[in-house]
């Protein structure tokens, strides 16, 4: 796997420093159209389309706005999971069955996140996924995301892999967030496409 040695670390922070600086000066009306218009895009790929179950997440802050999409996907009958985080970082998953179905949590030291209320199924429930949506901060020609350095997704893909599940991975960013290049190490990993309020791009990973 193609990295860029030690320094990409510090590359990373500095990068999210900046795209996290451009997303606190997005308005709240610009973060629910993003959603919208993300929501019609998603949709646009086939595998999500004809899903069974996707992996999905609550977004927050100014993250472009997945309530939309989640909606979508409910009324089409996908199972939708959502994530719950764990002392360790790691990930439970719950279902989602509506706006009603999620609550309110705040972590020690970390922004509050809005969680499945309902019973938890396990981390290794997204191995059962056909679609896996990551948040992220950016992406580059390659593929490579850049995540918010908690680890949490990190973990999600690691366990994907050794299960031997091969889920679609896309990541949901602004238009803006496609990047030439994005600084990687050693266990980073590719996804498969990403979804922007302008439309689809696939990349060519095997």
């Amino acid at each position: 796997m193609e990295h860029d040695g030690p320094a990409g670390g510090a590359d990373k922070r500095a990068l999210r420093r900046e795209l996290l600086g451009a997303r606190s000066g997005l308005t709240a009306a610009g973060v629910r159209e993003a959603g919208r218009e993300l929501a019609e895009r998603a949709l646009e790929l086939p595998e999500l389309a004809a899903g069974r179950t996707v992996a999905a997440y609550v977004s927050v802050g100014g993250e472009p706005s997945t309530l939309p999409l989640l909606e979508a996907l409910r009324a089409r009958g996908v199972r939708v999971l959502l994530p719950a985080l764990l002392p360790d970082n790691d990930l439970d998953w719950g279902a989602y069955t509506g706006p009603d179905s999620l609550e309110q949590i705040r972590h020690s030291g970390k922004m509050a996140l809005f969680e499945p209320s309902g019973p938890r199924l396990g981390p290794d429930a997204v191995t059962g996924a056909d679609v896996v949506l990551l948040p992220g901060l950016a992406v580059d020609a390659r593929g490579m995301r850049l995540g918010r350095g908690g680890g949490s997704y990190d973990r999600v893909l690691a366990r994907l892999e050794r299960a031997g599940a091969r889920p679609l991975l896309v990541v949901l960013l602004y238009d803006t967030e496609v990047v030439p290049r994005v600084p990687a190490e050693a266990h980073d990993r590719p996804v498969h496409a990403v979804v922007t309020p302008s439309g689809v791009r696939r990349f060519p990973v095997t």
